[in-house]
């Protein structure tokens, strides 16, 4: 197993995140009758896989998110996984998804859904001061939403794309009046 640089295809150093390689006997040579699908992940005998991970000091690797769910807001990487085991700290919050959304100054801005538990009585604005302090200033959601259900496939994995969808349906004027 190998860390690289998604950018450059460079081995990253221990610590520092980046894209998940493997090779060995258990993994696939190729695509089933998908050549172009096979080009894309695997080069040089290495599987690219997509995930997001750290390989820390002692050897062993950590998944902390999934390469095309990185949000870069005005040149920082923020990692989406990563801001949700934070708000999943909080006591009013039940489950929480973060994704970016575009924006004009900064290319993209973290928004987040979230399902509060029972009763639990919160505005956006609270959850974000409670972010602060705690994370990076540039990893606090811009957009916070409230829902009571997040959409999934048919296995019950989250769709972070319709959720991403969804707030792009929402009109500019309600996305430029969430306090920054």
């Amino acid at each position: 197993a190998k860390i690289v640089d998604p950018a450059t295809g460079e081995v990253s150093a221990r610590g520092a995140a980046g894209e998940l390689c493997i090779r060995g006997y258990s993994v696939m040579r190729e695509y089933w009758r998908n050549p172009l699908g096979t080009k894309e992940a695997i080069k040089d005998g290495w599987m690219h896989t997509g995930d997001l991970a750290v390989m820390r000091p002692d050897g062993y690797v950590q998944i902390v998110g999934r390469i095309k769910n990185t949000i870069i807001r005005g040149g920082e990487n923020i990692y989406p996984r990563e801001v949700e085991e934070f708000l999943l700290t909080l006591p009013p919050v039940s489950d929480a998804y973060v994704f970016g959304v575009p924006d004009e100054k900064y290319g993209e801005e973290a928004c987040v859904w979230i399902k509060l538990k029972a009763n639990a009585d919160i505005a956006p604005e609270q959850i974000r001061a409670l972010c602060k302090g705690k994370i990076a200033t540039f990893k606090i959601p811009k957009y916070v939403r409230f829902v009571d259900s997040f959409p999934t496939t048919a296995s019950g994995k989250v769709q972070y794309y319709k959720m991403r969808e969804a707030e792009l349906d929402l009109s500019q004027n309600e996305r430029r009046s969430a306090p920054p």
